[in-house]
């Protein structure tokens, strides 16, 4: 339900349950986090998180949910170790993302979408706090307004108004895609790992 594909410097991740929209369950959470936590330690230069299918990921797999998976801690440590990786990151969203999938996205250092995705964040219906650091990840590209939109008011936020709002960096069609990918990490590959390392640690 994980699919890594490694091209020299460049990791590609891809959740593969296209039939599930994409759900996450606590197993593809933790091995999620391992490969990123792997990646940070490879001198990898760029990782790529995508989808199969028409959605990135509809958040947690609804009956883990219900069995505690909302609230357990593999979110923040999946989305911490995105967060600390030395290289470029970049979220290619193939489609909607929803709920708990927000931590990995938030957590890259790039975001680009096909112009049908749509993103919310439905904790306030559902009874669940946000991951700790999803809020403030949000908040600090959108502002807390528009944080609160999602997060309180419930609204569902289409790729264009996404992109005003700085919460992605650029629609791109879906046949683009792996060409925008190869587009944006392609300095990256050819720098030095301490290079991008030392880069990424001055703009934060």
């Amino acid at each position: 339900m994980i699919r890594l594909e490694k091209n020299d410097c460049l990791w590609r991740v891809t959740l593969s349950r296209p039939e599930k929209a994409n759900s996450l369950t606590r197993a593809m959470l933790g091995e999620l986090a391992d490969i990123a936590s792997a990646a940070a330690t490879e001198n990898v230069r760029a990782f790529v998180l995508t989808g199969e299918g028409k959605v990135f990921s509809a958040g947690a797999d609804l009956d883990e949910a219900r069995a505690g998976l909302a609230t357990d801690p593999v979110w923040e440590r999946l989305s911490g170790a995105i967060a600390s990786m030395p290289c470029l990151t970049i979220a290619a969203l193939n489609g909607t993302v929803a709920g708990g999938a927000f931590g990995m996205v938030l957590a890259c250092d790039l975001r680009i979408a096909v112009p049908g995705a749509k993103f919310f964040y439905p904790v306030m219906k559902l009874g669940f706090l946000p991951q700790p650091s999803d809020p403030l990840r949000m908040t600090a590209l959108i502002g807390p307004a528009r944080a609160k939109m999602i997060l309180m008011a419930g609204q569902k936020v289409g790729a264009e108004e996404a992109l005003a709002w700085g919460l992605i960096d650029r629609i791109v069609d879906p046949d683009g895609m792996d060409g925008a990918v190869a587009d944006l990490s392609a300095d990256a590959a050819s720098a030095a790992a301490d290079h991008i390392a030392a880069i990424k640690r001055m703009v934060r």
